[in-house]
């Protein structure tokens, strides 16, 4: 895929949330540990959120800011430098199931911080940071809630 302005890096996003969701939900049933199950299980349902979050976005944002070219800054920085699609999900225990999905959103959040630091559009930076933040923000909600599996 090709990215070209802010619309692209938002519909990027979205997918990237549907094909992890479908990745870890692929690899439930294929997983003996029950812990891992049930954190796939939960991230599966999360990443499909956020999906719908990214949805919104792409519907509702500021036509500028969607319209903003990043074309330049992205061909220079790869998008997404591992696959989520070839882990073995079904081959992981809990905490390296969190540890994959981590990195995945991390190299999501280095990509919004690189591209709203090199904003020229008020509102797309707006709208990068505010994807900055919500990405935070998940990870680290998403972090807490499955450690909180460790404990059962």
């Amino acid at each position: 895929m090709e990215i070209e302005t802010l619309r692209d890096v938002l519909d990027w996003t979205r997918k990237f949330h549907e094909k992890l969701s479908q990745c870890l939900s692929n690899s439930v049933d294929k997983n003996s540990d029950e812990r891992a199950r049930m954190v796939m299980a939960y991230l599966a349902d999360h990443e499909q959120a956020l999906a719908k979050v990214i949805r919104g976005f792409e519907s509702t944002g500021d036509e500028d800011a969607l319209n903003t070219w990043f074309n330049e800054y992205v061909n220079k920085t790869p998008v997404l430098q591992k696959v989520h699609s070839k882990t073995p999900f079904a081959n992981l225990n809990a905490s390296q199931i969190m540890e994959v999905v981590a990195d995945q959103h991390q190299q999501a959040i280095e990509l919004y911080r690189y591209l709203a630091r090199r904003a020229d559009i008020d509102s797309a930076q707006e709208m990068l940071e505010a994807l900055l933040s919500l990405e935070e923000h998940e990870i680290m909600r998403m972090t807490q809630s499955t450690n909180r599996f460790s404990d059962m």
